[in-house]
């Protein structure tokens, strides 16, 4: 089968090696028919951190048909049509009982790696596996956009969202225009926010958040960008922050604009970012988040959405590709020439 594989700084690789197998009980063997390349995958092509090279990329999103299952798999079966989570929780520990399986305690191996490849070996398949009816022929291409989104950016923005404690009437400030910052717009317009304002430098970013629900654009950054969201909220800060990014910049935006007694839900992965307990702890800010909820969002609320038709966050993938043509899908991306590359498969 073919395989994406990280070279090194600036340079992808499709290389061939056998299929994987079932290795423990609970794996599950994917077809991979539609994957991605998610923005925290840019962090070693864009600068070559933390990644040894000519190893197998991080990908992480995908949807497909379930191949093979171990024998204690119960949840799916061969010929299912699945959404692969970048997650792996298990259903029955305290964090996935509290809605976080994100950090399932039942197991260290929480992530996915090596999505962006023909077949995929899916660990601790039950339960973390979500079923989408029918098979992918049944659905036009844009749904399964939509659907490849809730294997991760989808409920990444959602979680920054729940996170933040979002509730009818607040005013939301989205730091990022990348794909997760357009879907935690359209996450605060499903949860009912009144005022959401996106922060964003570029125009078709601009565009496609005003359409999902974002209320103002603010372009500036820094001090100037904090005076004008202050401004935009009435003088007093946004009630909910949704940090989408993870640098030192937009964390300090974060908390530039957010009100005392406000919430920030922070999921862009930290590159970088410190923070001073003080800055939460003298204006009562709330600071919230981490790896999203994927299985738990998607069973509860956001497969029934987007099925009918009450989201399209399937428009983040502006460009697609084959597999074939991996490096040049990284590199439009880390060149801002598309806002997230979607891979086809098949």
């Amino acid at each position: 089968m073919k395989i994406a594989y990280y070279e090194e700084s600036g340079k992808m690789s499709v290389v061939e090696q056998e299929r994987p197998k079932i290795q423990k009980a609970d794996d599950a063997i994917i077809r991979v028919v539609r994957s991605c390349v998610c923005g925290s995958d840019l962090w070693a092509y864009s600068a070559g951190d933390s990644k040894q090279k000519h190893s197998i990329n991080d990908g992480h999103e995908a949807i497909g048909i379930v191949e093979e299952v171990g024998e204690s798999v119960t949840t799916v079966k061969p010929g299912d049509f699945v959404i692969v989570p970048f997650t792996h929780g298990c259903g029955h520990c305290p964090a996935c009982l509290a809605g976080f399986d994100g950090v399932c305690v039942d197991h260290d191996d929480n992530f996915s790696i090596g999505a962006q490849s023909q077949y995929l070996r899916f660990q601790h398949a039950d339960w973390a596996l979500v079923k989408v009816p029918g098979s992918p022929d049944d659905y036009s291409e844009g749904m399964l956009k939509s659907l490849l989104t809730l294997a991760d950016v989808m409920a990444t923005g959602y979680h920054a969202a729940k996170t933040a404690h979002v509730k009818p009437g607040d005013k939301v400030v989205v730091v990022g225009d990348g794909a997760v910052g357009q879907c935690a717009v359209i996450a605060a317009k499903m949860l009912g926010a009144s005022q959401i304002i996106i922060m964003s430098r570029h125009e078709d970013r601009q565009k496609m958040a005003l359409e999902s629900g974002a209320t103002d654009v603010v372009a500036e950054r820094g001090t100037e960008g904090i005076e004008k969201v202050i401004k935009l909220t009435g003088g007093y800060g946004a009630d909910a922050v949704l940090e989408c990014v993870g640098a030192q910049g937009s964390t300090d935006q974060a908390f530039g604009v957010v009100r005392p007694g406000g919430f920030i839900g922070r999921v862009g992965l930290p590159h970088g970012a410190k923070m001073d307990p003080a800055e939460t702890f003298y204006r009562n800010v709330t600071l919230a988040g981490g790896p999203a909820s994927v299985t738990t969002y998607d069973k509860e609320v956001l497969l029934k959405a987007v099925l009918d038709g009450q989201i399209n966050p399937g428009k983040v993938f502006t460009n697609s590709y084959t597999l074939d043509e991996i490096n040049q899908a990284y590199k439009d991306m880390a060149d801002r020439k598309t806002i997230k590359s979607y891979l086809i498969m098949d």
